[in-house]
């Protein structure tokens, strides 16, 4: 997952894969989840990011998994 925030417009992505996404499902005003033609979802859009979410708490976590819990994502699947 990357998160991307654009201080200028108070926008924040999250952006869950790789895949461009096709389509824009709306889940409420200025929260938008972007999916594939398969229903995949591959992003998610807040639009006036600060005033719905701690943006502080958000931006400032860093993430550190084990090669052994990523290899596990492929046998799952």
């Amino acid at each position: 997952m990357k998160v991307y925030y654009d201080d200028e417009v108070d926008a924040l992505y999250l952006k869950l894969g790789d895949e461009s996404p096709e389509g824009v499902i709306e889940i409420t005003e200025g929260v938008n989840i972007d999916t594939t033609s398969e229903d995949k979802i591959v992003g998610i859009e807040i639009l006036n990011a600060s005033k719905k979410i701690d943006l502080t708490s958000l931006l400032s976590y860093s993430f550190e998994f084990e090669k052994k819990i990523l290899n596990q994502k492929q046998k799952i699947a």
